[in-house]
C-alpha cells in the first residue's frame, strides 16, 4: 500500500476541509494517508518515509503563510525525491470577482520562492467564512465583496471550491506512480 504524506496550513478551516476529499479520494484509490497542519507537525515526523507528498495552503492578502514556506523550504530534497504535488486554496481562484490569473501568479510566485518544481501544482477556489472572522476583517471582506458584486449576507458562509477538480487533482497525483 502506497503511503501519501499530505502537509497543509489553513487559517479558516476550508483547506483543511480540501485536505480531507483529497485523502478520502486517494484512499479509495488505495494509498494509507496520513495528514498533518503544516503549524503542528509532530516531532520526529520524518517526510522521507512517505511514497508521496503532497502540499497545500490557503492564501491571505496575496501570501502564503511564512511557517508553510520555511516548511517546504526544509523538506524540498524529499518532496523533490518523490512523487510530490501542491495546491494553493484562494479567493481569488473562484467566488466573487475571482482573478484566476492572481491566483496562478501566486501559486507561481510560492513555487519560486522555495524553489520547488512538483510534478502538479494547482489552484483552487475558497471559501467565504463570514462566521470564522472577526468583527474587522468580516466587515472588510463584505466591503471588498461587495464591490466584486458577491455574496454580503454575513448570516451565512459560501464555498466557491470545485469539489471535482479536488478529485481529479488527487486522481492525477494517483497516477503518478503508475509512471514512476
Amino acid at each position: 500500500m502506497l503511503r501519501t504524506l499530505i502537509l497543509y496550513a489553513t487559517t479558516e478551516g476550508h483547506t483543511a476541509k480540501i485536505v480531507q476529499r483529497i485523502a478520502q479520494r486517494l484512499q479509495t484509490l488505495g494509498h494509507a494517508v496520513e495528514t498533518h497542519r503544516a503549524d503542528a507537525v509532530p516531532s520526529g515526523m520524518d517526510p522521507s518515509a512517505y511514497d508521496g507528498i503532497i502540499i497545500g495552503s490557503s492564501i491571505h492578502y496575496g501570501h502564503h503563510p511564512g511557517y508553510f514556506r520555511a516548511l517546504v523550504r526544509r523538506h524540498r530534497a524529499v518532496l523533490t525525491a518523490r512523487p510530490s504535488a501542491f495546491f494553493s486554496v484562494s479567493l481569488s481562484a473562484g467566488g466573487p470577482g475571482a482573478k484566476p490569473e492572481a491566483a496562478q501568479r501566486y501559486l507561481e510566485t510560492f513555487l519560486h520562492q522555495v524553489n520547488w518544481h512538483p510534478l502538479q501544482a494547482v489552484t483552487f477556489a475558497g471559501a467565504l467564512q463570514y462566521s470564522k472572522y472577526g468583527t474587522f476583517k468580516r466587515s472588510l471582506m463584505r466591503m471588498i465583496v461587495g464591490m466584486a458584486g458577491g455574496d454580503t449576507d454575513m448570516s451565512r458562509d459560501y464555498t466557491y471550491t470545485d469539489w471535482g477538480a479536488v478529485d481529479r487533482f488527487a486522481d492525477g497525483f494517483a497516477g503518478q506512480f503508475k509512471q514512476t
